[in-house]
């Protein structure tokens, strides 16, 4: 391959990566998926230019091959709903994830109604409760991962909370 075919490969690939970019970024949005359309013949036009002028012209600077950035106005603020709970999402949290180590009070987790060992952590709000469990801390491995929200956390201490009242 010479050093033409490479560049012309090397811009095609550009603006394919980028028209792909911007339909997977925008695939919900059927406006948005019109005007990536658009901006890929656009594109497609343009490489075939290229590759007809490099064609006759001697090697130069390559133009930009970013596709422009397409913006979208957003009509509505999203406002953040409370996450709704069943009764015993606390429970199930705990039996699935929490009862690991705090059954056996592994790594110094404080065990499901041990009086004595929660009264330390609730000298603190319970807000700071909340957050320590949720994002992590010392031994401690954020509990707020893999499709488990803050919502849930706060519902499996409050139910591990409730065995030592």
């Amino acid at each position: 391959m010479n050093k033409q075919q490479r560049m012309n490969k090397l811009t095609l690939s550009a603006i394919s990566m980028s028209a792909l970019l911007a339909l997977s970024a925008c695939s919900s949005d059927n406006k948005a998926v019109e005007e990536s359309a658009a901006v890929n013949d656009a594109a497609d036009t343009s490489v075939a230019t290229v590759a007809e002028t490099e064609a006759t012209e001697p090697m130069s600077e390559p133009e930009s091959t970013e596709a422009p950035v397409v913006k979208e106005a957003v009509g509505e603020e999203a406002t953040a709903e409370p996450e709704v709970l069943a009764a015993d999402a606390g429970a199930k949290l705990y039996e699935s994830n929490c009862k690991v180590c705090h059954a056996a009070g592994l790594l110094n987790a404080p065990k499901y109604g041990d009086t004595a060992a929660w009264s330390a952590r609730l000298t603190k709000d319970k807000e700071t409760l909340y957050m320590h469990s949720a994002k992590g801390f010392n031994k401690m491995p954020a509990q707020a991962v893999d499709g488990v929200t803050e919502a849930q956390v706060k519902a499996a201490v409050d139910y591990m909370l409730a065995s030592v009242n």
